[in-house]
Formats: C-alpha cells, structure tokens, sequence
C-alpha cells in the first residue's frame, strides 16, 4: 500500500451508521494514509464529500451531531416522504459554497438511483449538493430529489457499496462497509422503521458482499449491528467503532508493507 500512488476509498451507505467512517477517516490521517479517491452512496457519499472537501474528522461529526433531521421545518407536505431532502440543501451549502465536484481537493463519486430509469448513477461532476441530497435520500423518509427533469433516491437502492468508479482508476482500495447485519427477532420489529431497515439490509447486503473482493481491504465494524441507520443516540461510539476497526487493519498492513 506504500508504494500505491492512487488510492482509493469506497464508503457504504448505512444512515447514521455512517459516522463509523468518519472514525475510519480520522485513522487515515493519523496513518498518514492519503486517498486521491472517493467513492460514496448514501450517508457514505456525505461523509465522503465532506471529507473530499478538506473538512477535518471532527467538523464531520460535528455535522451529524448538530443537523436536526426531525425539524418542523424539514417535513414535507405535497412530496413522496416524511421529511423534505431540499430543506438540508442549505445545511451542505454552509460546507460546500462552491457547490460543485470540481471545487473538492480530491475525486468523488456520488451514486445515486434514478427511480424513472430504474438504475444507479454515478454523479462525478458538475453542481454537488443534490445528488448528495438524493444519493442520501432514503426511500419513505427523504423525498426524492429532482436532477435536470430526472427523479433520483438513495444510492443504496441499487448499489450499497460503490467500488465500481474507482476500479481502473485505483492502484489500492479501501472499502468500508458500515452495515453488517444479524438475524433479528420478531420483537424487533414494533416500528415500521424496523421493518424499513430490514428491507434495506436484505437488499443492500447480498449486492455489496459480492464488491468486497474488489477491494484490497474492506473494514466492516461488526459491533455495528447493535446500532440502528435511524438512531442518532451513541454517535461518538460508532465513530470510535470505526476508527478502532481501521487502526486494528490498516496498522499491520503497514508494518508489513
């Protein structure tokens, strides 16, 4: 991996699970490890982009941390979700003024689905902000977003973990997938968000297994499935979860290198 001159970083959706790769992020820098790279779907093209924008780990949790989703303000009224994903176009426009791939220190990729099409995009240049709002917009809870006159939805729809744009491109990858998922019991399911998210586990997981052996190393914290994609309790766990992961990977890889 030393000698690697492009390497690349491919980040999983996960929801709020996806805080577990801005730990992995802060393990980089402290490894001295630089990706001219990225490649996200959903919470993983958020944090992606935040990152490919120069803003330091903590920044990025702060944002987690600080951005209210269930806002008054934020609910839709005449759009198919509970919550409206343009009302966070504002919140990214602090962090992205620019609002543009081109302006980002490295290459990012923001996949997303187009619902008219029925198949994933990859948005790599060009205005940001919405396909990172429709790349995160999770199906029954975000609206989709509109993109020039096509409709587009979470990333994770149909590609949970995007290693595709970085394959010929990459001399190393590193992939981080922050959903790994567990047989659940009929009493986990007393919210109709239980049931949303295991749908989204059954569809995402078997597609996303099958792009880890694209990657050079993928890092999967599997104390993660003690956490829920909604649940915005524990945010600085799942951050050390990610990070612990990754240092206990990449650390001997190193040494060995």
């Amino acid at each position: 991996m030393k000698e690697a001159k492009n390497i690349g970083l491919v980040l999983s959706g996960g929801g709020f699970k996806g805080v577990a790769h801005i730990g992995v992020i802060q393990a980089l820098e402290e490894l001295g490890i630089s990706t001219a790279y990225i490649s996200g779907s959903s919470a993983g093209a958020l944090v992606g982009a935040l990152y490919a924008a120069g803003h330091e780990p903590q920044t990025i949790l702060n944002f987690f941390k600080k951005t209210s989703l269930f806002n008054f303000n934020r609910f839709t009224r005449k759009k198919a979700g509970f919550l409206d994903s343009e009302k966070f176009y504002s919140d990214l426009l602090t962090f992205f003024p620019d609002n543009s791939f081109e302006s980002l220190q490295k290459k990012m990729f923001v996949t997303t689905t187009n619902l008219i099409e029925g198949k994933t995009e990859v948005f790599s240049t060009g205005q940001l902000i919405k396909p990172l709002l429709a790349s995160a917009a999770f199906p029954g809870v975000f609206s989709p977003v509109t993109i020039q006159n096509e409709l587009y939805a979470d990333g994770g729809i149909l590609d949970n973990f995007p290693v595709g744009p970085l394959q010929k491109k990459c001399d190393f990858i590193i992939g981080v997938d922050v959903s790994p998922i567990k047989k659940p019991k009929i009493s986990d399911f007393k919210h109709s968000y239980n049931v949303m998210q295991r749908a989204y586990y059954l569809r995402a997981m078997p597609n996303a297994e099958a792009m880890f052996t694209l990657c050079d190393i993928v890092i999967q914290p599997k104390k993660l499935v003690n956490h829920g994609i909604f649940s915005t309790s524990g945010l600085d766990k799942v951050f050390n979860l990610g990070y612990e992961e990754a240092i206990a990977q990449l650390e001997p890889l190193l040494k060995n290198n």
